[in-house]
């Protein structure tokens, strides 16, 4: 299978938890998918349909520390201002401190082969996280994906149902796909994994022989190639491009 194979690059960047607002910002350790799809569409220039859509990404970060933002909490107000004018919002100002990952680099697998102009030349300035957070691309390239009984995975999402097999990782619910239209996230689970590990200890059951997708073109481990498990953002099925 050919895929599109983009190594992105950066000094900081950050993937907080949504459901957090005041007091701290803690992050995910690995960009959730729905930060892939909003990053895919700054360099299309566009809303992209996700129906058919596959990804796969290795990301790793050389330390992390905390940034200190603020926020402006605003509210109706029935006041006026002093020269009498009604005032429509009032609020304060909050400080928090937000966890931020240094010097990223994360490589994307994307099943768009024909993508590539797109990122050649993004419309968009190419980030990553935050709008803040610039970052650019070192390598584009188109790679032919080859199958492998083993492999290790390493710095990646797992899916869920690979929790009770894997040896290593955190599951976490993250935002899988935003419809920007209607404003309405998607949420799925996912095991992250950031560290490595491979399918020679992973656990099988019953009659399983599965068949990963594996990039050439990665460093070798033991002998094993970088193994790629593709997460697609909509539908019922997000590992259907895994198994052959």
């Amino acid at each position: 299978m050919q895929a599109l194979k983009i190594v992105l690059e950066g000094v900081t960047t950050s993937f907080r938890y949504p459901h957090f607002m005041l007091g701290v910002q803690p992050g995910f350790p690995l960009p959730p998918p729905a930060t892939i799809y909003g990053h895919v569409c700054s360099a299309l220039g566009e809303w992209f349909d996700p129906e058919g859509v596959a990804f796969a990404y290795h990301f790793t970060v050389a330390g992390e520390g905390y940034d200190l933002e603020h926020i402006h909490v605003l509210s109706a107000s029935s006041g006026k201002l002093p020269g009498g004018e009604r005032k429509a919002l009032e609020g304060n100002i909050n400080p928090f401190k937000r966890q931020i990952l240094l010097f990223p680099r994360l490589t994307l697998y994307l099943n768009r082969p024909e993508w590539i102009d797109a990122f050649r030349r993004p419309r968009y300035p190419v980030v990553l996280g935050r709008s803040q957070d610039l970052a650019a691309y070192t390598r584009i390239e188109i790679v032919e994906l080859q199958q492998a009984e083993q492999v290790y995975f390493e710095h990646t999402l797992l899916p869920y149902s690979m929790a009770a097999q894997a040896p290593a990782g955190v599951v976490t619910l993250m935002p899988r796909w935003i419809d920007y239209r209607r404003r309405r996230p998607g949420f799925a689970r996912y095991l992250m994994l950031t560290e490595r590990i491979t399918t020679k200890h992973m656990l099988r059951f019953g009659q399983q022989t599965p068949v990963y997708w594996s990039d050439p073109t990665a460093p070798m481990v033991d002998g094993l190639p970088l193994g790629l498990w593709f997460h697609t953002f909509v539908g019922a099925d997000n590992e259907t491009l895994t198994v052959a």
